[in-house]
């Protein structure tokens, strides 16, 4: 067969990326905008490899239970799949079995890549009376969009650079939602970033050719409680707008089951730290004399993160990568600091790609007390936690997983490991 032909196919699985498995005469054939348990009719658009093919869906011919109407009618099933705008790959799933496929996800990837058995539980960010949605909409307090070289201003079609103009934004805030639709024609090639901090007004930083913006950042302020974060407007901070307070309030709770309180004289790490979410979390836990220390490889960061962390006498907050700060501390640790360190938590929050093998290892080496892995990739949380496994530390107690993303592929999840 050729790109393009048409197939029908019955869906029997799901794989990590936003993507569903079907099988055409024993070869696996990957499609999304479908589902578990639906028959499809499906085009095919990548045919090249034997082992596997990649198709869109175009029809469905038999319905999972499961299915509904698409949050983001730009992303519907009965738009053309060119046009169809990336970014709520599970819109069209209703909202617990959405989380019940990520579990899934998260489990074989924990099985498959890890070669472990753990136990996985999925939930949601917050609840009704926090002002989480029945839908999953509503909640993104950042948005990007694009803008053509035609002066087109819209989101990314799925798996593609092309530009759809779209006539709203579901999953934004309805502030974010407003300012985007204001947003004219005019702008200039590149992206456009709307972001909406604490106070509830949404900046709007133009971004010519994907570029970071000129001039000195606006700072803005985050809060999680009574606490307030200072970080660049156009910096990194979660994207939904209950995720910093349920994170904070996971890692605590599950880390004070796991090894109850932290000892104020160890010496406690947040790896990728950012501007120091993770390590108020360690502080408050250990109290104001609490030795904790952030490293980020973001300069503008880590200057938050000390500001953010001042109360705290034993805190400090260092640039530099995360590799090579534990590979310092592995050569030049005092005896003293690797005692310290063992008394310590080690909290690591990695980018998508994960920590890798050398910052894993590195971390075993200076047997800490517990590790606490806060994950935004299932593949590459997997592969980590099984060579951290491999130095003895396990998670007990299973993994958390946290919808920060509804209507998204997307899944977070916090595990606490210990030897």
């Amino acid at each position: 067969m050729h790109d393009g032909d048409l197939i029908e196919l019955d869906i029997t699985g799901i794989a990590h990326g936003g993507v569903f498995v079907g099988r055409h005469e024993g070869r696996v054939v990957f499609v999304p905008d479908t589902l578990p348990g639906e028959r499809i009719r499906a085009r095919l658009t990548d045919t090249r490899k034997k082992a596997f093919w990649r198709a869109d869906a175009v029809e469905v011919l038999q319905a999972a239970p499961e299915r509904r109407p698409h949050v983001w009618k730009a992303a519907g099933i009965d738009v053309d799949p060119g046009h169809r705008v990336g970014g709520a790959e599970f819109g069209h799933i209703e909202l617990a079995h959405q989380r019940a496929l990520k579990e899934r996800v998260v489990r074989e990837a924990i099985e498959r890549v890890g070669r472990l058995e753990l136990p996985v539980d999925v939930r949601a960010a917050g609840t009704p009376e926090q002002g989480e949605s029945a839908d999953g909409t509503g909640w993104r307090t950042r948005v990007s969009l694009h803008v053509d070289a035609d002066g087109r201003v819209g989101a990314y079609a799925a798996r593609t650079h092309h530009v759809v103009e779209t006539p709203d934004l579901p999953l934004a805030t309805d502030a974010v939602a407003r300012a985007a639709a204001e947003v004219g024609a005019g702008a200039r090639p590149g992206r456009i970033d709307l972001v909406q901090p604490a106070d509830a007004r949404v900046r709007v930083l133009p971004r010519p050719d994907g570029s970071r913006p000129s001039g000195t950042p606006e700072v803005v302020e985050e809060r999680v409680g009574d606490r307030v974060f200072r970080v660049d407007a156009g910096g990194f901070w979660q994207v939904h707008r209950l995720a910093a307070r349920t994170l904070t309030s996971v890692v605590s709770r599950e880390l004070t089951a796991s090894v109850g309180g932290l000892d104020p004289e160890a010496t406690h790490l947040d790896l990728y730290g950012g501007v120091g979410l993770f390590a108020a979390t360690l502080g408050e836990l250990g109290g104001t004399g609490t030795r904790v220390v952030s490293v980020e490889s973001d300069p503008r960061a880590t200057e938050h993160a000390g500001e953010n962390l001042v109360e705290w006498v034993g805190a400090r907050a260092e640039t530099a990568r995360v590799d090579r700060y534990i590979g310092r501390l592995a050569a030049d640790a005092s005896e003293r600091e690797r005692e310290r360190l063992a008394r310590g938590v080690i909290l690591l929050d990695p980018p998508r790609a994960g920590a890798g093998a050398q910052v894993v290892e590195g971390i075993a080496a200076l047997s800490p007390s517990a590790v606490v892995y806060v994950a935004c990739d299932p593949v590459a949380l997997a592969r980590d936690l099984a060579t951290f496994a491999e130095r003895g530390y396990r998670a007990h107690d299973g993994i958390r997983g946290i919808d920060l993303f509804p209507n998204s592929h997307h899944v977070e999840a916090v595990a606490v490991l210990r030897r």
